[in-house]
């Protein structure tokens, strides 16, 4: 009975260092920012999806002549190719690849005048500091003449007091 207790122990202490590490793995910045972008990325597909089905290939379609691209089909004996629903597919993968594309170029776009900013930023902060620097210098400089009066004065009274 003992040696039961002992191994319930030891698999619920296994369990609990386990799921402690799964809430840490979880809680991490890194996962949930991917799970957002999953669930972002899947309702962004659907959109895109749905302009290539409803809107550029009906469109695409009348310009050609009137084909509808998802009934397009070679059958081979008991096989059916559809290569309409292929060509949409393909499709849907450009728009997305061309709306990441843009989307990338405008979030660097925004990443270089931030950076833009902050070396702006820096260098006025570099033309304060040396503008402190001269000013703590100045002060320096007179205390340093300041202390020098005050001890020729002292040698002043010395001598006379001698």
């Amino acid at each position: 009975m003992k040696n039961k207790n002992v191994k319930k122990d030891e698999i619920l202490n296994k369990g609990n260092k386990l799921l402690t590490e799964f809430k840490e793995f979880i809680a991490r910045g890194n996962v949930i920012d991917l799970a957002v972008g999953v669930i972002i990325g899947t309702a962004f597909g659907k959109i895109v999806s749905s302009i290539v089905n409803d809107i550029l290939m009906p469109i695409i379609g009348a310009i050609i002549g009137g084909i509808d691209f998802s009934g397009l089909s070679i059958k081979i004996g008991n096989a059916k190719i559809t290569y309409g629903i292929f060509i949409q597919n393909v499709i849907d993968f450009l728009i997305v690849a061309i709306c990441i594309f843009v989307l990338i170029k405008f979030i660097e776009k925004i990443s270089r005048k931030k950076d833009k900013a902050e070396e702006v930023v820096e260098t006025v902060e570099e033309v304060k500091k040396d503008e402190q620097i001269l000013l703590l210098e100045e002060i320096r400089d007179l205390l340093k003449n300041q202390k020098e009066q005050n001890e020729n004065v002292n040698e002043n009274i010395n001598e006379n007091e001698q």
